[in-house]
C-alpha cells in the first residue's frame, strides 16, 4: 500500500498531466483510481465519467464504475457498466468475471456460466473467476466441470480455501467422500468455515 504522501504526489502528478492535456482519458482514469484508494468515491466517479468521455474505449473505467455500483449494492448498475466494458473491449476478462458474478447473484446460472467461461478463457490465471465458475457449475448440476474448475483454481493457488470448500461439496455430490473429506479439512486448515451439515455428512468416512 502506498504511503499517503506518495498517493498525494501521484494525484498531484495526474492533475498536472490533466492540466497540460485535458483530453487524456488515461490521466483522468489514473486520478480516479488514486482517489478511490483514498476513499474519495464521488470525486473518483467524476474523474471516471470524464475518462470515459475522453476515451470511450477505456474498458477499465467502466469496470471501476461497476465496482462503485457494487459497493453501493446497485447490482443492476454494476452489470450495466461491466456490459459496457466488454462491449468496448470484448476480451476484457475482468468485465466478464464481474458479469458472471452478478448474474449468479441474480439466479441466472446459465448466463453466469457463459460469462465466466469467457473470463477464464481470456485469462487462464483468473483465480476468482474459476472459483465462481465452479460454483455456477455446481448449482447447474455440472459436477465434473465444477471439480475441474476448482482444481484449476488450486493449481493457481493451492491454499485457496474457497476452492477446497467447493471441492468438498462437489466430491460429495460425485460420490467420492474420501476426497471430499480431504478438501474439507484443507478448507478448514486455510481458514474457511465449512458448513456443519457437510462436516456431519463426511464424519463417518473419517478413518
Amino acid at each position: 500500500m502506498e504511503k499517503p504522501k506518495n498517493a498525494e504526489a501521484f494525484i498531484a502528478q495526474q492533475k498536472q498531466a490533466i492540466a497540460s492535456n485535458p483530453d487524456c482519458g488515461t490521466s483522468h482514469y489514473n486520478l480516479a483510481v488514486a482517489l478511490l484508494g483514498q476513499g474519495k468515491v464521488e470525486e473518483a466517479e467524476q474523474s471516471l465519467a470524464t475518462a470515459i468521455e475522453c476515451s470511450p474505449g477505456l474498458a477499465e473505467a467502466y469496470v471501476q464504475m461497476g465496482g462503485i455500483c457494487l459497493k453501493r449494492g446497485d447490482m443492476d448498475g454494476c452489470l450495466d457498466w461491466n456490459r459496457r466494458a466488454v462491449k468496448a473491449k470484448p476480451s476484457f476478462s475482468e468485465g466478464w468475471g464481474n458479469i458472471g458474478f452478478v448474474l449468479l447473484q441474480h439466479g441466472d446460472v446459465e448466463g453466469a456460466i457463459t460469462a465466466l467461461e469467457k473470463a477464464t478463457a481470456f485469462n487462464f490465471r483468473f483465480i476468482q473467476a474459476f472459483a465462481t465458475l465452479a460454483n455456477a457449475y455446481l448449482m447447474n448440476g455440472q459436477i465434473k466441470e465444477s471439480i475441474e474448475a476448482n482444481l484449476k483454481a488450486l493449481d493457481l493457488s493451492p491454499e485457496f480455501a474457497v476452492a477446497h470448500n467447493n471441492l468438498a461439496i462437489a466430491y460429495l455430490e460425485d460420490g467420492q467422500p474420501e476426497k471430499a473429506l480431504a478438501h474439507a479439512d484443507k478448507a478448514k486448515q486455510f481458514g474457511y468455515e465449512v458448513a456443519p451439515e457437510i462436516l456431519k455428512e463426511l464424519e463417518p468416512h473419517r478413518n
